[in-house]
């Protein structure tokens, strides 16, 4: 009796891998978009914590204030990982059931 709980455990502990894996491919393909400045710099970010575009208005480029761009690109781009991550966490908890396992995402 033990023996067909433990095959079974195993059966679904592997199904939760190939899923995670498969989710993790997934992601890749998921975008999220964060802007700062009222929407002058533009960061998206893929699922997998990627920068893929960084859009920046023309209007904000200021020879003179340098720092300022700086900032909204920073801004930008950590809002945008970080949503990247919160998305990550909230497609892989489908799959764990709201387990929280460490190094996953």
């Amino acid at each position: 009796m033990a023996r067909g709980g433990i095959g079974n455990i195993m059966k679904q502990a592997q199904q939760m891998q190939r899923r995670m894996a498969e989710m993790q491919g997934e992601l890749e393909n998921k975008q999220v978009e964060a802007s700062a400045g009222g929407g002058m710099v533009t960061a998206v970010v893929n699922g997998k914590q990627q920068l893929l575009e960084l859009k920046i208005d023309p209007t904000v480029v200021d020879p003179e204030d340098v720092e300022m761009l700086q900032d909204l690109v920073t801004a930008a781009v950590n809002e945008a990982i970080k949503q990247s991550q919160q998305m990550a966490q909230e497609e892989m908890g489908k799959i764990t059931g709201g387990m929280n396992i460490p190094g996953l995402c």
